[in-house]
């Protein structure tokens, strides 16, 4: 129950995330809200790109946690076991840089990052 629960929580603040780089990508002058402020305003075309990578390695973050709680995609269940310690560390780190970064407003992600951080944590270890 716990490890599902966890899952649909990292999964939901992850569709929240992908969301927010949908319209990163779209040209929403929210650029201040990411990357440490570097990019106020519409992002640039190269940096939209980077925008939709990020969609897609959060997407299948998300689905492994899914899988790693067997709650769907059990044909990952292989890569799942390692890739939700990997999936840990990018939100130990992701949580860090969103505390310390210099744009305020990005700080916004510090408690989302930590909170997928601590339900991915969950999922790795039940």
């Amino acid at each position: 129950m716990l490890t599902s629960v966890s899952a649909i929580i990292f999964c939901t603040l992850t569709t929240i995330v992908i969301l927010f780089q949908a319209c990163l990508a779209a040209g929403l002058p929210w650029g201040k809200a990411s990357m440490g402020g570097k990019y106020p305003g519409k992002y640039p075309p190269k940096m939209r790109f980077v925008a939709v990578i990020n969609m897609l390695l959060l997407a299948f973050m998300g689905a492994l946690v899914l899988s790693e709680a067997n709650l769907m995609f059990p044909a990952l269940k292989s890569i799942a076991a390692i890739g939700i310690w990997v999936i840990v560390a990018f939100f130990v780190m992701g949580t860090i840089m969103n505390t310390i970064t210099p744009s305020k407003i990005e700080r916004i992600w510090a408690p989302v990052a930590l909170i997928q951080l601590i339900s991915s944590v969950i999922v790795a270890f039940y």
